[in-house]
């Protein structure tokens, strides 16, 4: 997928990861490079889809999120409008962060971000355990962050030698 990217590409993508609110001149800088052409290649990277969008992360402690489980879900029934009813219906709830269809013995495994215990139980009772077909649920709580990374490691594309014609 990276293929069609150059060296400029995939710097740009990484400074961006790093820091969506550097500017245009900045990137320019940094690669030594003139703000034009590094402002159409940001353009041309948004419209391929590598480039999804821009977001401020917040800090979870400071929004009252101090809660963050990793919830499983294993349905009972494994038929196509079953599963993706599950996906439709389970990531419509605000608590949920990300949710993941699986390989294995669960079928789902959503990341739940909440105040605390109590609304833990409440959006257990209140939400998930209203979807239909739902067998199993296992819930796993988050001690400590060890790391919390949002940025892709990005191989820089081998340099391309140049072929130098010599004339007899």
């Amino acid at each position: 997928m990276l293929a069609g990217l150059d060296h400029i590409d995939i710097q740009i993508l990484q400074l961006l990861q790093h820091d969506a609110r550097i500017t245009t001149k900045e990137i320019a800088d940094k690669l030594g490079k003139s703000i034009t052409p590094i402002y159409e290649r940001i353009k041309k990277l948004e419209e391929a889809g590598y480039i999804k969008g821009y977001v401020a992360l917040l800090n979870k402690d400071m929004v009252d999120r101090t809660l963050v489980a990793f919830t499983t879900v294993q349905l009972k029934e494994h038929s196509q409008a079953a599963l993706r009813g599950f996906e439709r219906e389970g990531t419509k709830f605000q608590e949920v962060m990300e949710c993941y269809h699986l390989t294995g013995q669960f079928d789902f495994l959503l990341k739940i971000a909440l105040k605390d215990m109590n609304e833990y139980n409440a959006f257990l009772m209140n939400k998930l355990a209203t979807l239909p077909n739902i067998g199993a649920v296992q819930t796993f709580f988050v001690l400590s962050e060890s790391k919390l990374e949002t940025a892709y490691a990005l191989p820089l594309p081998e340099p391309t030698k140049k072929v130098v014609k010599r004339s007899l």
